[in-house]
């Protein structure tokens, strides 16, 4: 699944291609996503220009006039900026600009969503987020707070996107190494210093991970198709039976509410 690198690196790889631009039509070949896309947004679209583009954790979000364009990449989505009608098969909405380009929504598993609000605050899937790891509004301090008497492992609270958006598998898991805390920990037992150090590793594996381009894991290609390379900075995330690189011990993997989870026994400690 995308998460927040690989969705702030689309947003970069396409913003200068439709920003300013004037939308033609747009083309809906299988409106079966998530949700239905509504038959409202041709009408919305058409003629319109893109003033700005956004992200709210894994939603972007494009500004028209004032409403908004709210696209969810699913499990296996991707945006391309496209000069030519190379129609491929999972290739399910385009939006056509007066300039003979597209931006072409292709999405195999067909589990994201192309939504309309005019207000993106009360909206459904944005109301309840919690903070954007990256803003100055999250912090250990938030997380030990918010964390108190939750039975819940520390992994799926971080997880939680009304705790905190964009913490997603793969960078849980890493962040996690990186702080020397084992998944499977309480987060209400957690203590207030891993809890500092644990926010300052999401942030910086946030960061770089967007520094080079995201992860290339299956799907994902950034937004001007090039491909990312944080994969190649994995500690435990996918090396489930190999050696920790800080200690040799052996990487267990184990599944936590379903997701498959990865971490060196010895390097992270249980609350």
């Amino acid at each position: 699944m995308p998460e927040l690198p690989e969705v702030e690196t689309t947003l970069r790889g396409i913003e200068p291609y439709i920003i300013g631009k004037k939308i033609s039509s747009v083309i809906i070949r299988n409106p079966s996503l998530r949700w239905p896309v509504p038959e409202e947004i041709h009408k919305k679209l058409k003629n319109q220009v893109i003033d700005r583009i956004q992200r709210r954790g894994k939603y972007l979000l494009l500004q028209v006039s004032k409403e908004y364009l709210i696209i969810h990449l699913g499990m296996s989505g991707s945006l391309r900026i496209s000069k030519q009608a190379d129609i491929k098969k999972h290739d399910h909405i385009d939006l056509c600009f007066e300039d003979g380009t597209y931006l072409r929504y292709c999405d195999p598993r067909r589990f994201g969503c192309f939504l309309w609000t005019d207000d993106i605050e009360k909206h459904f899937l944005l109301k309840h987020l919690g903070p954007e790891p990256l803003s100055n509004s999250f912090n250990g301090e938030y997380l030990f707070e918010a964390s108190r008497k939750r039975k819940t492992s520390v992994k799926n609270f971080i997880m939680n996107s009304r705790v905190v958006v964009g913490v997603g598998n793969i960078y849980a898991s890493e962040a996690l190494y990186a702080a020397g805390i084992r998944p499977t920990s309480k987060a209400g037992k957690v203590t207030k210093k891993k809890f500092n150090l644990l926010a300052q590793e999401i942030v910086k594996i946030l960061r770089k991970s967007i520094e080079n381009g995201g992860t290339t894991l299956r799907d994902f290609v950034s937004g001007d198709n090039a491909p990312g390379y944080f994969k190649q900075s994995l500690k435990v995330y996918g090396r489930e039976g190999e050696k920790c690189y800080k200690c040799s011990t052996e990487i267990k993997g184990i599944r936590i509410g379903q997701r498959a989870s990865a971490y060196c026994p010895k390097c992270q400690a249980k609350f």
